[in-house]
Order: structure tokens, then C-alpha cells, then sequence
């Protein structure tokens, strides 16, 4: 009988123990918030556009993979655009190999998170993938500069890649722009020439920060390029995702 009585008193310890540590993992399993673009419109072109799948995917699997719980919001909520030329299987690579094969991420991204419905608080950092689709909302978007304005003034770190650095434009900080006197980068005049679309665009990324006070850099076309200031952290191009959620990964670390 007290045998019986110790192992019931053991299971329910362990049971206890096992619960309290699931919780404390849940405390400090950091959180990182995507923002995508609602943005399906390239301009006047009648063309489509939104975010680039290789800039969501690369980094979204970066972080998943080390533990990082992530949530996705865009300005509208629900199914956020992909760019189709960013779905051609000639730009296709191992990270958007899987995101097209991941059910799980497919749904989620259907129910993307309206941006108002969001509070910094619940979330240790804030990621931006690129993609023309942010140039003509996220840019613009009141929710989206409070948002940022929000992390970075709350000592989180705020990172952006290729074209998502535009979302910064309109951002300040103690009446400041945020970009003024930092170290940033992102798609650069040349890459918009590349494409052909510097005619179309509603403005030029790295015009329009320099002009706010970046310290902007750039290497050649498509190489990768990230760079950091502080909580502050810019890729240049689709190929600088890993490199972006890399230097993103370690801030969270510290």
C-alpha cells in the first residue's frame, strides 16, 4: 500500500515538474513578428507584385528552425500576395522548395494577423521581408511606422531586407528620422535599374534614406550584404535573407 502511495506521490511530482517546465519554456521561447505587404498592385503596370518569397522563407526558416516562435501580420490580415516572379521555379531555392511543400505555413499565412490588432510587447523583435508590394502600403501604412517606432523605442530589434528597408522612410524617433546618422542598406539604385522598374517604383529606396540621413552602403548587385547599428539591422538584396536573420538571431541570444 505505501508502495502504491509512492509512486502515485512520484507521478503526480513528475507530472508537476513536467508542467512547470513546459511552461517556463513557453516564457523563454522568444518571439519574432513578420510583416508582409497587403500590396498586390506593381504600380500603374498591371502587373502583380507582394512580398518575395525567398526573403520571407530563407529567414522565417533561420529562426523556426532555432526555436523561434514567429507570428505574420500584413495591414489587411488574411492571405497576404506573393510576388509571382519570386514563385518562377528559376529563382526556386532550398528554403522556397520547402515553403511551397509547408501546409502548415500555407495556412498560417492565409490568416495572417491585421497590423492594428498588434502590440509590440508581445514580441522580441520585428522582421521585414522585402518584395516591391511594401513600397506603395507598408511605407505609408500608420500602424506599421507606430509599430516600429514602438520596438525600437522598447529596446527591440528592427530588421529589414532588400526592399523592406523603404518601410523606414516615414519612421522617427524623438522626432528624428530613424535612419538619420545609421548605418543601413538595402535594394540599391543600381539593382532597380537591373530590373527595369526605377520608372515605376514610387521612389528610389536608397534615395529616399540617404536623403533622410542614412549612412548608406552597398556592395555589387545580388551579392549578399547586411549591416547592423545597434538594433537597427538592413539586408541589400534577396541573397542577404540568411545574413539578415543571422545578425537577428544573435541579438536575441544576448
Amino acid at each position: 500500500m505505501k508502495k502504491i502511495a509512492l509512486i502515485a506521490i512520484m507521478t503526480l511530482i513528475t507530472g508537476n515538474v513536467s508542467v512547470m517546465a513546459q511552461k517556463l519554456n513557453k516564457k523563454e521561447m522568444k518571439k519574432v513578428l513578420f510583416v508582409v505587404t497587403s500590396n498586390d498592385k506593381l504600380g500603374n503596370t498591371g502587373e502583380k507584385t507582394g512580398f518575395w518569397s525567398e526573403e520571407f522563407a530563407a529567414p522565417y526558416y533561420e529562426l523556426l528552425d532555432k526555436g523561434i516562435e514567429i507570428t505574420i501580420a500584413s495591414p489587411l490580415g488574411g492571405q497576404p500576395p506573393i510576388d509571382p516572379k519570386s514563385a518562377d521555379p528559376a529563382s526556386a531555392t532550398e528554403d522556397t522548395k520547402r515553403f511551397d511543400a509547408d501546409t502548415t505555413l500555407q495556412e498560417k499565412l492565409k490568416n495572417t494577423h491585421k497590423l492594428s490588432t498588434i502590440d509590440q510587447k508581445d514580441y522580441d523583435a520585428v522582421f521585414y521581408p522585402g518584395g516591391h508590394g511594401p513600397l506603395w502600403d507598408l511605407v505609408e501604412d500608420k500602424n506599421s511606422i507606430a509599430l516600429i517606432e514602438s520596438f525600437y523605442n522598447h529596446k527591440k530589434p528592427v530588421a529589414f531586407v532588400c526592399h523592406a528597408p523603404a518601410v523606414l522612410k516615414n519612421v522617427k524617433v524623438n522626432g528624428e528620422f530613424l535612419v538619420k546618422g545609421k548605418k543601413v542598406t538595402g535594394f540599391t539604385n543600381e539593382e532597380e535599374e537591373a530590373v527595369g522598374l526605377t520608372k515605376v517604383v514610387p521612389f528610389l529606396l536608397e534615395d529616399a534614406l540617404t536623403q533622410n540621413g542614412a549612412k548608406f552602403s552597398k556592395i555589387g548587385n545580388w551579392q549578399p550584404y547586411a549591416v547592423e547599428d545597434g538594433l537597427l539591422i538592413t539586408g541589400q538584396n534577396p541573397a542577404s535573407s540568411k545574413l539578415v536573420a543571422g545578425k537577428l538571431l544573435e541579438k536575441l541570444n544576448k
